[in-house]
C-alpha cells in the first residue's frame, strides 16, 4: 500500500495537485498489515470508519453502522413528531 501511496503522490505532484495531510485518512479494510502508511514522511491517521458518498464504511466493510445511524435519525424524528401528534386533536374540515 505504501508503494501505491507514493505513486499517487508522484502523479499528483506532476499534474499540480496537492494532497491535504489533514484530510487524508487510512481505513484498513480486510487486512492483517499493521504497518503505518506515510505521505511525505508523515504517518497518515488510521480510522475505524469513514463516510463515503453518504454511507458509513467501517473496518469490516459492512454498512451496519450506516443502518444504525439511519434508524437513530428516524427514531429522533419520530420522537419529535410524537409530541406534535399528541398535542393536536384530530379535526375534520367541512
Amino acid at each position: 500500500m505504501q508503494i501505491k501511496t507514493a505513486s499517487v503522490t508522484a502523479v499528483s505532484v506532476s499534474v499540480g495537485l496537492n494532497i491535504h495531510m489533514g484530510k487524508t485518512k487510512v481505513l484498513k479494510y480486510n487486512t492483517e498489515n499493521s504497518n503505518p502508511i506515510t505521505l511525505d514522511e508523515e504517518v497518515l491517521e488510521d480510522v475505524e470508519s469513514v463516510i463515503y458518498m453518504g454511507s458509513i464504511i467501517d473496518e469490516q466493510g459492512g454498512s451496519d453502522a450506516d443502518v444504525k445511524a439511519s434508524i437513530n435519525k428516524a427514531r429522533a424524528a419520530f420522537l419529535l413528531l410524537k409530541y406534535i401528534w399528541n398535542s393536536k386533536q384530530p379535526s375534520i374540515n367541512q
